[in-house]
Parts: C-alpha cells; sequence; structure tokens
C-alpha cells in the first residue's frame, strides 16, 4: 500500500499547486476531480501501473453494469465516486487501486458520512468473504480498493484534511497545508 500512498499523496502535491487558484476561488469538487484525475493517472503511470485510468464520476463496472455497494445496513446502493484510480476491468486480480471522495469543509456533516460509508464499503476485500479476487468470481458490487481517502477541503483555512481507509476501516486522518 506504500506504493498507492505515494502515488496518491505526489499527485495531490501537482494538483495543490497548479489548482490553488481553483480551489480557493470554491470551484466544485467534480470540476476539481477533473483537473486531479490526469496527475492521478500520470503519478500511476511513473509508480508502474501504466493499465490503470484516473476517472472522475465513474460509475460502471463489468459488462456496463452500474456500480452498486452494500451500505452499513446492507442494502444496495448505487454509486458513482468522485475520482478513482482502475483498470477499468483490465487486470481482474487487481482492478481497484484508489478511491477519492472530496468534500468541502462547509458541506452538511451527513454528506460527508454518505462518502465515508462508500469508503468503508469500496475499500472491503469482500461482502461475502468469498471473493478470491482472481478475476474469474468477480463480486457483485463493487470491493477491493486498495485504499480510499475522503478529503475534506477548508479553503479559508488553506488546509486538506485526509482520511485514509483501507479494508473497510479508517486507518488514518492527516492535514496538509497548501
Amino acid at each position: 500500500m506504500d506504493d498507492l500512498r505515494e502515488l496518491f499523496f505526489r499527485s495531490f502535491e501537482q494538483f495543490a499547486e497548479r489548482e490553488a487558484e481553483n480551489i480557493l476561488d470554491g470551484t466544485s469538487e467534480r470540476n476539481l476531480c477533473a483537473r486531479w484525475a490526469p496527475l492521478l493517472e500520470k503519478a500511476a503511470v511513473e509508480a508502474g501501473y501504466g493499465e490503470y485510468r484516473a476517472d472522475t464520476e465513474y460509475n460502471r463496472k463489468q459488462s456496463g453494469q452500474v456500480k452498486t455497494i452494500l451500505d452499513e445496513t446492507m442494502h444496495v446502493v448505487r454509486i458513482t465516486c468522485d475520482l478513482i484510480l482502475h483498470s477499468r476491468g483490465r487486470v481482474p486480480e487487481r482492478d481497484n487501486l484508489i478511491a477519492i471522495e472530496m468534500k468541502r469543509l462547509s458541506h452538511p456533516e451527513r454528506e460527508k458520512q454518505k462518502d465515508r460509508v462508500r469508503l468503508r464499503a469500496l475499500t472491503k476485500a469482500s461482502y461475502d468473504d468469498i471473493w478470491s479476487a482472481d478475476g474469474r468470481a468477480l463480486p457483485e458490487h463493487v470491493c477491493g480498493y486498495g485504499l480510499g481517502y475522503f478529503v475534506e477541503l477548508d479553503a479559508d483555512g488553506r488546509r486538506f484534511r485526509f482520511e485514509e481507509y483501507q479494508r473497510g476501516h479508517l486507518s488514518t486522518q492527516t492535514d496538509r497545508a497548501f
């Protein structure tokens, strides 16, 4: 996971430097993630993940089906993640690398909690403990991301807060100024 963490933060540093004006002007998270995506993909290629793509607002899985997760109450929820790094099915044994959700500090807490629930679900190894990640028995619901990040933007304080998720749980929290 260290290599994924390193490429995530390398791309973030480039993003924060290049897009500081956009960030401070209050540009939407969709725009910010779209500006970050090419930098994340470039960092992935440089780290040896040439088969992987960074996509914003991506909502498909195998055979064009809509992505779903099981929430904490085991209800099926259709999802679209702000920014993901994945192989689009080309590397079935390790398709999903990084999932990112971004919110401004001013957003309601209930919206932030929905993103956190989504990241816990996306970073679970599986839902039924049967999926082997061998590329043959793919899960019905999206999971298996190596890392998930909830990125909270405080433009007034010129800070980002990062919550890192692994294996369905919050693993670390860090702050960075920009």
